[in-house]
């Protein structure tokens, strides 16, 4: 291990702490991503902590969501023949937790026989603490190969409807990218992720008085029940594709035949060719009326691309696999089902590496918690894999 590795090493391990007292103020600030004052108020102690570590940054303001910070860690150059020199090395983060205003109240931050737990500790509270310091780190010391950019963005569990054009731009430049998602509860890192879309499905019908005059009536909940079984039906799980139509509502009364109703729509898929497939199939349904006289209209809200592998994806995770096993501790890659916003970066061409946050599970509940013995060594394992992309070639 080189001086300055170690310097960065014990520098971090001091600081536990300090990343518990962060962690801590972060849980309990409310941040569902439809609070943009809650989400906003995580992001001011990001950049009261980077000020007090002399790291600069930048906010990109958020119309209706989280605003997205950029903190800047000015670095030497790279190695000669690296190609890489001044290409900007991404730790990413999102702020927005999925909890309703309030969670942080009925359940505070708290740490026993050490597990910390509180809504957002794992995903990813946590991963942003670790950017932090990580940062702070080679803002104290020096030696990154390169700047370091830490994206905290504000909107990701919605599908970074506003945070996506940030991302992307950030990755067309980027020589690698981390996302501090949590660490799989195996320890592992993810190399895969689904992409998904997310969707409201909304149905017209004619409302009509259920009992003397039933047949007037078009009932827009039964228009969507059938398209519902239509919907589920795509579901391939040989092939990953999963359908699910997770929220419904509709109806006028109970003697009433319903004149509308909405179904909130799940589609999941590995393969980005899929996507489109499985679109037109949906789109097919929507246009097909069940009961002659419904209309239905279907709304994107949201959507992520899947994390697929690219031409940098095994080098930058053999150098993560090394730098881990310097911090004392084993891991590989794995996929996982859920969304993130490391799809965006690696659909961009950055090689991209994602769950490299602070060992945790059972995300969006209330039993999610995190390992807090994790969090000096994943950090440290982040910065010795900054200080390796050179001799990894990246």
């Amino acid at each position: 291990m080189s001086a300055t590795e170690d310097k960065i090493a014990a520098w971090l391990a001091a600081r536990q702490p300090e990343m518990l007292a962060e962690l801590e103020a972060m849980v309990n600030t409310d941040g569902g991503s439809y609070d943009k004052a809650g989400v906003d108020a995580v992001g001011a102690r990001i950049a009261d902590f980077c000020a007090r570590h002399g790291i600069r940054v930048e906010t990109v303001p958020g119309a209706q969501h989280g605003d997205c910070l950029r903190a800047l860690v000015e670095g030497g150059e790279a190695t000669a023949g690296s190609g890489n020199a001044r290409r900007n090395i991404v730790l990413m983060g999102h702020r927005d937790t999925v909890f309703p205003k309030g969670e942080p109240q009925r359940r505070p931050f708290r740490v026993e026989g050490g597990i910390a737990t509180g809504p957002g500790v794992a995903d990813m509270k946590a991963g942003l603490v670790q950017n932090m310091f990580v940062l702070a780190a080679f803002q104290a010391c020096g030696g990154a190969p390169g700047p370091l950019v830490g994206l905290f963005t504000g909107d990701e569990e919605i599908g970074s409807p506003e945070g996506r054009p940030v991302i992307e731009r950030e990755a067309r430049a980027a020589r690698v990218v981390f996302n501090s998602e949590p660490g799989r509860p195996t320890g592992n890192v993810v190399t895969g992720r689904k992409g998904g879309v997310f969707m409201v499905l909304d149905i017209e019908g004619k409302a009509a008085h259920s009992g003397a005059n039933f047949e007037a009536g078009i009932s827009a909940i039964e228009e969507l029940a059938r398209k519902v079984q239509a919907l589920h039906a795509l579901t391939d799980l040989p092939r990953g594709i999963t359908l699910n139509v997770g929220l419904v509502s509709g109806g006028q009364s109970v003697n009433t035949v319903a004149p509308w109703a909405q179904g909130q729509i799940d589609l999941r898929y590995v393969h980005p060719e899929d996507r489109d497939e499985v679109m037109g199939r949906i789109h097919a349904i929507v246009e097909r009326s069940f009961l002659p006289g419904t209309k239905a209209r279907l709304t994107i809200k949201g959507e992520f691309l899947p994390l697929a592998k690219n031409p940098g994806t095994e080098a930058v995770l053999a150098a993560y696999q090394a730098a881990a096993a310097e911090s004392g501790f084993a891991t590989e890659g794995e996929f996982a089902g859920g969304c993130a916003d490391s799809g965006f970066t690696a659909a961009m061409g950055a090689p991209t590496l994602c769950a490299v946050g602070p060992v945790g599970g059972k995300a969006h509940s209330p039993e999610e918690y995190l390992e807090v013995a994790s969090l000096v060594p994943r950090a440290q394992a982040l910065a010795r894999a900054i200080l390796k992309l050179d001799a990894a070639g990246l």
